[in-house]
């Protein structure tokens, strides 16, 4: 229950960018996210990178990916990695929040 609690803090993302058009240039804006959808995210990039794993049953693969998100390795965690450098590199259109 521990590597499960750990797997899922460690992928649970706090930002993301969302679109928005402004003067008809689109502008990827960081914000915040709620803690329901951070949790509902983490199970989610979870479930699909466990779907990639080549492991032979889904259990297996998602323990495996559980116990990777628990060790800060793995797709999920890159996928919430990869999602904080892009809210990182498009701060400068915080002001823009909706």
């Amino acid at each position: 229950l521990e590597v499960w609690k750990d797997g899922l803090s460690n992928v649970m993302p706090h930002v993301e960018v969302r679109s928005r058009r402004i003067g008809g240039a689109t502008f990827q804006i960081p914000m915040q996210i709620r803690p329901d959808r951070k949790i509902s995210l983490a199970m989610k990039w979870l479930l699909s990178s466990a779907r990639k794993r080549n492991e032979k049953s889904m259990a297996q693969k998602l323990a495996a990916e559980i116990i990777a998100a628990e060790k800060e390795e793995g797709a999920a965690v890159k996928k919430r990695t990869d999602t904080h450098k892009m809210a990182e590199a498009n701060k400068a259109f915080s002001h823009f929040r909706f």
